[in-house]
């Protein structure tokens, strides 16, 4: 007999449950961190350029051609 009776093997059977979920929790973490880092460093990618920015405040009405002009003109030194 056991020392715990019945108890021990079940207490066992726990320990292996949470061992596994406890590796399972790091595994995830890991991945999840590592997509983090991917993506922040993918996301220079798809930034607009500043001529897109000016183009689309120019639609907006936000300036006028005679700065837009200007505006446009600084951008190709």
């Amino acid at each position: 007999m056991h020392m715990f009776g019945e108890y021990g093997a079940g207490m066992e059977g726990f320990s292996m449950i949470f061992m596994a979920l406890f590796w399972v929790l790091v595994i995830v973490g890991v991945i999840y961190l590592i997509k983090l880092l991917a993506d922040k460093g993918g996301s220079g990618a798809q930034t607009e350029s500043a001529e897109d920015i000016l183009k689309k405040r120019y639609a907006k009405g936000e300036i006028n051609q005679e700065e837009y002009e200007k505006i446009k003109k600084d951008l190709q030194r």
